[in-house]
């Protein structure tokens, strides 16, 4: 292989590559790119057997070939390179040669029969999603997915097609995230759970594009291609559990209150919580009440009083900080409105206005 290239169009495309690399010693080759010259274009791979990816881009090929090369030291190398447009790169005696006009260098290969070949879905009626909805639905609930992988469904994120939308869900059984995103023209399937962790790096992935993916699935996998990128995730083999039947279809407290003075709150309320990160509501209509006590005995106790518009029953009830905290990056509006049924079921937070996002969290136990 000898090919010469544009270093930035380089940089860029190992950049997003090296980072699906996988760290395995019993399989050593799952941490390299591989790079392919063919026909004027370096197509360079990358798997950590989760999640693939392949990118492609114009250089002039002198000489045709692949070879697979330590992503993290490709990456590290190129990007630090300061003062040359171009770069070169030959495989000479079994090693990758790097040449620009100031440096020269050799890196260590792999063999090229050990890298796994990164699965393709077919591409019969894919359907497009425009990628900056995507990714609001993708980063709207995947926050509440679990970090554990005990239980493989809770560590997904889930998509579902509804007539002209596509649902995006995750929860951890503590907290569930909620994202309706309207797309007309998708194709019908049930429900995909893709792992959270995939998630992130589709993101990534795409986060540059701002026109329409294509879309395609199968029964194992998911696949987006845009151009010269594309990128598959496998997806979860289980059922995701049935949250509608929890969400309270009875309201008997309402509080509506501005968004950012109850970040403000919960913020200051959370400096003396306790260990556990508990804030307690009191909510009373009638006195107009809706406040936040903390109290943590090596630290001190606070009282936060919130204007907010209230109606309905009173009721004291507690929640951990940290899960009422993350949903606001998925709130667009200026309020939100928070809704109670009991003080053992989940609150449910929304936007005013805005019925496309919804965030359920448990009480703790008393």
């Amino acid at each position: 292989m000898n090919i010469e290239c544009i270093k930035e169009k380089l940089v860029y495309a190992i950049g997003k590559a090296e980072r699906i690399t996988g760290k395995n010693i019993t399989l050593p080759v799952l941490s390299c790119v591989l790079l392919e010259a063919h026909n004027s274009t370096l197509t360079i791979k990358a798997t950590n057997l989760d999640i693939g990816i392949e990118i492609s881009i114009p250089v002039k090929v002198n000489q045709e070939g692949k070879i697979a090369v330590s992503g993290s030291v490709l990456y590290n190398f190129i990007s630090n390179i300061t003062n040359d447009k171009n770069i070169v790169l030959e495989e000479v005696s079994g090693n990758l040669k790097i040449s620009t006009k100031h440096s020269e260098s050799l890196i260590k290969t792999f063999p090229i029969d050990d890298f796994p070949n990164i699965p393709k879905v077919s591409k019969d009626k894919p359907f497009t999603f425009n990628v900056p909805l995507l990714i609001k639905g993708f980063k709207s609930v995947m926050y509440s997915s679990s970090v554990s992988t005990i239980r493989p469904v809770l560590s997904s994120v889930l998509l579902a097609s509804d007539d002209d939308s596509v649902v995006f869900a995750a929860t951890d059984s503590f907290r569930l995230s909620e994202k309706i995103v309207g797309v007309k023209k998708h194709k019908d399937f049930s429900q995909i759970l893709i792992p959270f962790k995939n998630v992130g790096e589709i993101i990534r992935t795409l986060e540059d594009i701002k026109d329409d993916v294509n879309v395609y699935l199968n029964e194992n996998q998911i696949a987006f291609s845009y151009n010269d990128i594309y990128i598959t995730s496998r997806v979860i083999d289980g059922t995701f559990p049935d949250y509608k039947q929890i969400i309270p279809k009875e309201i008997k407290t309402e509080v509506i209150v501005l968004k950012q003075d109850f970040i403000s709150a919960l913020r200051i309320s959370n400096i003396f919580s306790d260990k556990f990160s508990q804030v307690t509501f009191h909510i009373e209509p009638k006195n107009k009440v809706f406040k936040i006590t903390t109290k943590n005995i090596d630290v001190g106790e606070n009282v936060n009083n919130i204007d907010a518009v209230i109606k309905g029953d009173d009721l004291t009830i507690s929640f951990n900080y940290k899960y009422i905290i993350d949903c606001f990056q998925s709130v667009d509006s200026d309020s939100i409105s928070l809704s109670f049924s009991d003080t053992n079921k989940p609150m449910i937070i929304r936007g005013v206005g805005d019925k496309s996002f919804l965030y359920l969290v448990m009480p703790m136990n008393k």
